[in-house]
């Protein structure tokens, strides 16, 4: 069709500026008013953000994002109804694919132009950040979202490995490569981070200012966009999105099936199609909040409350019922008995004290310091935060509601019903495996 008139305007108003004392202009304001507009129609036309006026009022379900869910949630049926049978297989191409398209976008981006500035901001830190108590709640918040720590995935996929199997080595190995995949996507990232710098005649934090969806479907979209070849790259972007999306999934999902098929084998063993199909539905059902026209500002709720903050109490709980009520003497004699040697001292102080004192600091900080949540224009009201809580603690209420449950119906005076509570006893009569209540 063309250049539009608009663009060829901009062109030249940022030509003339360029002329007259350029890049340190900053972008024209034409620029900007198009630059907008443009992430108008995404919020207009994607997620029709404007026929919502906030949490108090959602509006329905929008039916176009209903049936690609749904689509999303039939492949991950399919993928997991057989147990690892067919989840190993399909990993193979979900956990592969999107290594590929990192390396092809890591080519592309350092090819463009003002890559390196994005690369500049990336690694030259920001020490006076390490203050902000926001900034460790996201560093852990990555940590256990990347890795899986504390949600049950890895226990349940060990599940299935033999018994003497060199868990040691495997979680060297996979946390390695978890933090070598996260410094690899940073530069994948910023490289293009500079170059929308470059184009807008404005700073790398300019542009980076926006964090989680807004910088990866809105950002980092609109420079794939305005790259040469957009439609390509667009295409292999939005696939590595989906198959990290589907692989997040299949580890969540299986957590809960393996932890309920080893509750409930009599019950579900023979009834793993059923149950999974069951579990699936329960889980599209639930999401169907973020799919009204309001839906982003559901996301941005649970995205602040019911990740980082959430989980983080979780394993601090973890942490507790494993190094001091069921013993880290005890915990490390078991890993000798699997490998036939013990952890050493470091990982010992790491279990007791500082990864306890490290967590407890970091809830600590959230409690204190709750952080002021805003989405495009909207800022969300006080009420929000109540919900906020409500939504994070939901997810580990029933650790201390059991445990409640437990000295209500133990028998004894208090003081023996919290001690039995948390001693550790035989599981059998003639067993060398003991559990806790605790745990």
């Amino acid at each position: 069709q063309g250049e539009s008139e608009m663009g060829r305007r901009e062109r030249r108003e940022r030509r003339g500026g360029e002329s007259e004392g350029g890049r340190g202009q900053g972008e024209s304001e034409m620029g900007r008013r198009e630059r907008r507009e443009r992430e108008g129609r995404r919020e207009r036309q994607v997620l029709q953000v404007h026929m919502s006026p906030g949490l108090h009022q959602l509006g329905s379900v929008s039916w176009q994002l209903a049936l690609c869910l749904l689509f999303i949630f039939t492949i991950v049926y399919f993928s997991i109804w057989k147990g690892v049978k067919t989840s190993g297989k399909v990993v193979w191409v979900t956990a592969t694919f999107p290594y590929l398209v990192l390396l092809v976008l890591l080519v592309r981006g350092a090819t463009l132009p003002g890559a390196w500035r994005g690369v500049v901001f990336y690694l030259k830190p920001d020490w006076g950040k390490l203050l902000s108590t926001t900034v460790w709640i996201d560093a852990a918040a990555q940590i256990f979202f990347s890795l899986g720590p504390g949600f049950g995935v890895l226990l349940a996929f060990a599940s299935y490995n033999p018994f003497h199997n060199n868990c040691y080595k495997d979680a060297l190995l996979t946390s390695s490569v978890n933090c070598l995949t996260s410094f690899l996507s940073g530069f994948v990232i910023f490289t293009v981070l500079g170059y929308m710098a470059e184009m807008r005649k404005v700073g790398v934090e300019t542009v980076a200012k926006d964090a989680g969806p807004s910088l990866l479907f809105i950002i980092y979209a609109e420079a794939i966009a305005n790259m040469p070849a957009a439609t390509f790259f667009a295409i292999i972007f939005f696939l590595m999105i989906i198959m990290l999306g589907l692989d997040s999934t299949f580890a969540g999902l299986e957590g809960v099936i393996t932890a309920m098929l080893d509750e409930f084998p009599q019950l579900l063993s023979r009834r793993r199609e059923w149950f999974v199909l069951s579990l699936v539905c329960v889980c599209y059902l639930g999401a169907l909040s973020t799919l009204t026209y309001g839906g982003a500002f559901v996301v941005k709720l649970f995205e602040e409350y019911a990740t980082g903050p959430a989980v983080i109490t979780v394993v601090f709980l973890e942490v507790i019922a494993v190094s001091w009520f069921y013993g880290t003497s005890r915990f490390c004699a078991d890993v000798h008995m699997m490998l036939g040697f013990s952890p050493g001292l470091f990982w010992r102080v790491c279990w007791v004290a500082i990864c306890p004192i490290f967590l407890l600091f970091i809830i600590v900080s959230f409690l204190a310091f709750p952080p002021e949540v805003k989405l495009f224009d909207y800022v969300y009201p006080p009420w929000t935060t109540v919900l906020g809580y409500c939504i994070g603690v939901s997810s580990f209420i029933c650790v201390p509601a059991y445990m409640v449950y437990h000295l209500l119906t133990a028998k004894g005076t208090f003081k023996q019903r919290l001690l039995k509570g948390i001693t550790p006893v035989p599981s059998g009569p003639h067993s060398d495996i003991t559990i806790t209540h605790a745990v």
